[in-house]
């Protein structure tokens, strides 16, 4: 998640749509004051910019780290939602947190992924430490194991929040497009950041679906496929 007060623009990172590569290639545009929340520690050495900076914020609606996890001296990542901005972080806490004139004054976008072949990625995401990752039919059986929550990270109260949500499949075309629609001249490419192993030589993701998982995915994320008008 990224906050340019430079730039005046606010980008939501969802999941497996090319956030962390699309932050890499942001954080080239970032000041000195903007927020640069921190991902994954192997891939920061890709960034093109500016390194994770002014996360930390004290809110009191900030949640706290529950207090088990404190007194056992758990690592701030194991409740990441403590320390304050945040990778994954819903439209409705930004605003929380930044105030009402700031978010209305900003230019806020994210990015969105047709959502069968986003849950092809999101399995081997989740099952990628596995000593046997189990089959795609077996992953699906536990909707809260399974089920990717983008949608609500960029509504509030149900309704869309940002000006801008592009599409994962033409995704640099429409980064720069966003960044024009927020008054930034400069056109930025994205690096290849955070890819999986194998990544390249996987089938495609419908040869992962059977007609019961097709119904399955097209039922939980029916918001998302009507309002990006995707097919499988």
């Amino acid at each position: 998640m990224i906050i340019s007060h430079e730039h005046k623009f606010i980008f939501i990172k969802t999941k497996k749509t090319a956030g962390t590569a699309i932050e890499a290639a942001l954080s080239e545009l970032c000041g000195p004051d903007d927020v640069i929340t921190p991902y994954r520690e192997q891939s920061e050495a890709q960034r093109k910019g500016r390194k994770p900076q002014n996360y930390r914020v004290e809110h009191p609606e900030k949640p706290q780290r529950p207090l088990l996890r404190r007194l056992l001296r758990r690592p701030e990542r194991y409740y990441h939602q403590s320390v304050g901005y945040y990778e994954h972080m819903p439209a409705w806490r930004v605003r929380t947190y930044i105030g009402e004139a700031i978010w209305n004054s900003y230019f806020k976008f994210a990015f969105e992924r047709n959502p069968f072949d986003r849950q092809v990625s999101w399995y081997f995401y989740k099952t990628k430490s596995m000593r046997k990752r189990p089959s795609f039919e077996r992953f699906m059986a536990k909707r809260a194991r399974a089920f990717v929550n983008n949608h609500d990270l960029y509504l509030i109260d149900g309704k869309p929040a940002l000006d801008f949500v592009g599409r994962y499949e033409s995704l640099e075309e429409d980064l720069n497009r966003a960044l024009t629609l927020a008054g930034v001249a400069q056109t930025l490419s994205i690096p290849k950041v955070n890819v999986g192993p194998g990544k390249e030589s996987r089938e495609s993701y419908r040869s992962y679906f059977t007609p019961e998982l097709r119904t399955l995915v097209a039922e939980w994320y029916r918001p998302e496929i009507e309002m990006f008008d995707y097919r499988f």
